[in-house]
Formats: C-alpha cells, structure tokens, sequence
C-alpha cells in the first residue's frame, strides 16, 4: 500500500493532521493502536482555558476541527477572565467525553480520502535521511511521502502509581516499544518526560450540598466561527469547587516517599503549570489549601465509562489506598467512591529543537511530528501542532511554501517558536505570559487573523471566506460611522458630568462606558453583534494597539533579515562559544529567530548581523 502522507497517532494532533491532509486532497492513512480512542480525552474533560481557548479559535479559523467539534458536544462553555481586559479572556468548555470522541470518529470516517487502520507503528522507514513509510508491529510495511508523528504518551511509556511500574500507554492501551529507540539510532536527543492524572469518583457518591457550586454564563458562545451558539444556557451541567484541607495535607505529607514522584520511581520531569498534588503540597507548603474543581465527564448518565466526575487538581501517583485516604479527607467525598485510580505517565519524546518551524524534522526530511512528542503538553496544544504539520506536510508534497505562523499573527505561533527556538525540558504549557503580542493575539480577532492563511492553502472555502469579507467591511463601516456620530452632553450626563459632545470613537474609550450602555445611546441590534465588539475593543485600546503594532513593526524587520541555510557559523567572528554551539544545533532562519535563542547574546546578534551584510551583499 502507498500513501501520500501518513498519521501516527489518533489523539488531537493526530486528528487535525489528518483531518487536513485529507481535507486538501491528499491520500492519508491514519493508523491509531484503537479507532475507538480518536478523539479520547485520557485526562481533563474540558477543551480551552486561559490562552488555550484562543488556540482553538486560531484552528478554527485555519480550516480544522477541534471547536467545531466541541460546541457540539460542550456540556458548559464559559469565557474566562471577564473581568480582565480582552487580552485574556478564553474559552473554556466541559466536553462530554462520551459524545466529544463519537462526533470525532464519525467526522473522520466520512471524509473521502482519508483511510483509518488499527495497528502499532513500531518503526519508520528511512532511505538516504528521507522518510519512505512506517512498519507496523506486525511487520507490514506501508510506503507513503510523508510521515506525521503524533504520539501522545505512547512511546515506551509507562504507569506509575506508588511503587509500581507498568509498561503500558493511557487506559492499560498498548504502548509503542521501538519506536524512540529507532528515533533516537537516527540521531535524535530523546527526553523522558511525564504527566499524570486525579482519580475519577463515582458521580452519585458525593455530598454535593458541601461543595460549592460553580455558576455558568448565562451568555452562548462557541468556538468555531461558523456557528450561531443556540443550546440553552440554563441546561448547562454545573460544575462545583472544594478545597484540599489541613487533614488532606498531612495525609500526603506523611505518604510523601510511597508517591512515584518523590519515592525515586519517576524519572521523567512533569508539568511545571500543572503538578501533582503531593508536589503542590511541597513546593507551596505555607499554603492551607488547594483549590480543586469537580468536573462532569459525560452527560450520558448510563455511561458504563463516565458515569462519574474528575476531580481537577487532584493528580496523584500515591498508592491506591493512600488516594483513598486523601479522597475521603476532603469535605463531601467521606463516602466517595473511587472508580478509577489516578496515576502519572511517563514517557519519551524529541527535544524539539530538532524540528523547524514548519514542524518537519531537520534530520529526516518528509518526517514531521506534533503534539506531546514535541514537548507540549495539552489537547489544545497538540490539535495547534497537529494541524500545522497536516497543512505542511502537503505543502512539502506540492512543492510551496510551508505555513509559519509568526509570534504576532497566532498562538500557535507563538507555541512553535518557543518550542523550535527554545527547546523545553518539562511539558510545554501555553500562557498568556508567553505571547508578547497578546492584546493582538485575542479570541474575538482568531478569524481576522488567520481564516485568510486557511483560504490561501485550502482549507476554509468560498463561503467562509466570503463570511470573512463580509466581517471586515461591516467593522470598517461601524468605524467609520462612530467617528463621524457625535453624543450630546445631555445624553451623557447619565453616565458622567461633562460639559462637551463627545464622538462616539472618544466615547468608547471611557470606563464608564461598555457595549450594554452604549445600547441605550444608539441602535446596537443593527449591528452585527461580533463585528461590533471588535470595533469596541479596537477603539477603547486604540493606544495600546498601535503602540503593540509599532512593537510588531520592528519585529517584522528582523525577521525579514533571512539567515543563508549555508552559512558556516565558525566563520563568524567574535561569536561567543555558547552562541556558536546554539546557532549550529538550531539554525535559526532568520535574525529575529536567532536574537530569541537562550544563550545568544545582543553581542552576538550584532557579530551575527555584521557578518551576513560583508559576506552576502547581495542577498
């Protein structure tokens, strides 16, 4: 059999690679050790969150699935930092992990040139440092152009709960044996690294008069762009808060060396954004308490797998009865029932300064990877890479340039870069801290940003792309109108003492005024409702903005400043030692690129740049 490209992996960089590869014509097979486990979510039951949410508007935007697929199966959605400038706010939803994985599996299995294969790919075929195919665990051989390594938590990965160890992948699956060992036989640095997982606790064995309960918007929203939110915002499941106590800290204090993490059996270094419980307890040890969120899995009640709740916050690799102990200290769970244990999972990965931004690997050509084989760590995280090495992958086949999103145009931009230029040694988490170009980054702006790029390779059609059209022009009408309406200052002084008029474009800017009061004062419902919030952010923030796009400008200069693929950095004078050994290991495309690597200095840079301008004048 002979493919154009071929998926490894059926996680969420799986499915966004393979979804667009088909998508663009592409002959793609797709082989997953279970099709019943596309789409799984083997941890936290929610897609989006702080920053993360804004990736999944950016894949949306691109042409891919994920936040199309979660407003279907969402049980509560809800956007996050509303009382924080639109910088941060993000989408989160509580998916149903019962339907999330369903729609999954059946959106995959309609598209026409997508083929889908259970089986364990244990090896890849290189010829000449160029990929040929991948061999299964049953020793068939299958040819393609292009491989796309999306692992997840597969590759020699093992299960750890107190003491015990066990060779296994997520859910007691199949693990894949040889394949970071052939990996790293063909030069790659592999790293061990690790994560874990809360109990899960049966849903009718809590006392939920003692939680919290936590309340849901009373607003519809949704991820993708393409859908008009209607689902009915008081049938929302709730979602309830408790918190660690006194009793649960010296539980865990005292069971501290029979957790895998601090009794010597782990190896792999974890999340440092989301650790363990028992390393929360240690590292913040003047705190009395932890927040925890329980966290419906499915609202399938007869659910034989998720009839229960996740206990966010609450990952652990104790012994089972220390978990049970720990459990049944917190106030409403005396009497919980633990239908699954939780664990941590370690397991091998790439250090990804050995991919370029495009996500095809510097030493195998034709071979990409994406998602947690890169570093990351997040369904959100994974979809973002999964996505762009599927659009890449056929760009390398069609002979065009690949898609790289720079750090001020998406997320996933920023995730890449960072994992390119910067490597990681832990589980790479996306922050809003991590965007410098955030307040242009924002959930509300994904599709201005990036639906272009996905009509460019194909993936958004005519409809959307016109949808899209449609937007800016109706934005640059309401802008224009607002600077040319004038407000009296007889309307105002409801609002604020003033003794002038006011324009609408100044108006906005004040704190006094928002979207809900600005309704008193002129006819909002002619407006379309997403074009008009972007008009009143890109007014109230007007300053700033600019101020941001000035920051880009001078980005935008270094990073024309292209780096020759030839260049031989040991002809560069006065480099330090430190930034020649990065240069050559990375080898950054561009002079921004280099200026961002730790351990090349300013000093560096200028030696760099002085260089490039002598030895390649006319380029």
């Amino acid at each position: 059999m002979d493919y154009d490209i071929i998926v490894v992996g059926g996680g969420h960089a799986g499915i966004e690679a393979a979804y667009a590869a088909s998508k663009l014509g592409n002959n793609t097979l797709l082989v997953t050790g279970s099709i019943n486990n596309i789409g799984d979510m083997p941890c936290n039951p929610s897609i989006g969150g702080t920053s993360k949410g804004i990736i999944v508007r950016e894949i949306d935007a691109l042409g891919g699935l994920m936040g199309k697929i979660t407003d279907k199966a969402a049980l509560q959605i809800k956007m996050l930092n509303k009382s924080k400038g639109p910088a941060v706010h993000s989408l989160r939803a509580q998916a149903d992990k019962e339907t999330y994985p369903k729609f999954m599996i059946k959106t995959l299995q309609n598209l026409q040139n997508l083929t889908i294969m259970e089986s364990i790919v244990e090896n890849i075929i290189v010829n000449n440092q160029k990929i040929g195919g991948v061999v299964l665990d049953s020793g068939e051989k299958i040819t393609s152009k292009c491989v796309i390594l999306t692992t997840g938590t597969y590759l020699k990965s093992d299960i750890l709960i107190g003491d015990s160890v066990t060779p296994s992948g997520p859910h007691g699956e199949k693990r894949s044996n040889h394949l970071s060992d052939q990996l790293k036989g063909l030069g790659f640095n592999i790293i061990r690294l690790k994560t874990g997982t809360p109990p899960r606790i049966a849903r009718d064995s809590i006392d939920y008069n003692l939680l919290r309960k936590e309340p849901n918007d009373l607003e519809r929203y949704s991820f993708s762009f393409d859908e008009i939110p209607n689902y009915d915002v008081n049938k929302q499941v709730d979602c309830y808060v408790v918190n660690t106590n006194s009793e649960t800290h010296n539980i865990i204090n005292n069971n501290l060396l029979r957790s895998s993490m601090y009794g010597g059996i782990a190896t792999g270094i974890g999340p440092r954004y989301c650790p363990s419980i028992e390393d929360k307890i240690v590292r913040f040890n003047d705190k009395e308490k932890h927040i925890l969120f329980l966290e419906p899995q499915s609202n399938v009640k007869e659910s034989k797998y998720y009839n229960s709740m996740y206990l966010q916050g609450f990952s652990t690799s104790m012994p089972k009865d220390v978990q049970e102990e720990m459990l049944h200290s917190l106030v409403g769970f005396k009497n919980a029932k633990i239908l699954e244990y939780a664990y941590a999972i370690e397991y091998d990965a790439i250090y990804p300064t050995q991919i370029k931004p495009s996500l095809e690997s510097k030493l195998i050509e034709n071979l990409f990877t994406a998602g947690q084989i890169n570093g990351t760590s997040g369904y959100e995280e994974a979809a973002g890479q999964g996505i762009i090495a599927g659009i890449n992958a056929n760009q390398k086949i069609r002979n065009k340039e690949p898609l790289i999103l720079k750090r001020n145009e998406a997320y996933i931009g920023v995730l890449i870069d960072d994992l390119v230029t910067k490597g990681t040694i832990e589980p790479y988490r996306m922050l809003t801290s991590r965007a410098e170009f955030r307040l242009i980054l924002r959930h509300d702006n994904a599709d201005l940003r990036l639906r272009k790029y996905g009509y460019k390779v194909g993936l958004i059609d005519e409809k959307q792309y016109n949808k899209l059209l449609e937007k800016e022009k109706e934005i640059k009408q309401i802008i224009k109108k607002f600077k040319e309406t004038k407000i009296s200052k007889n309307d105002l002084k409801k609002y604020f003492d003033t003794d002038k008029s006011y324009l609408l474009s100044e108006l906005i800017k004040r704190p006094e005024i928002n979207i809900h009061n600005l309704s008193e004062l002129i006819d909002t419902e002619s407006y379309n409702k997403e074009a008009l919030e972007e008009v009143l952010i890109e007014l109230k923030y007007e300053g700033y903005i600019k101020k941001t796009y000035q920051q880009v400008e001078k980005l935008t200069k270094a990073e024309s400043k292209k780096i020759p693929s030839d260049i031989d950095y040991d002809k560069v004078s006065n480099l330090a030692s430190e930034a020649r050994i990065k240069l050559k290991e990375i080898k950054p495309l561009t002079i921004a690129q280099a200026s961002r690597i730790s351990g090349v200095n300013p000093s560096d840079i200028s030696c760099l740049t002085i260089y490039l301008k002598k030895e390649y004048k006319n380029d």
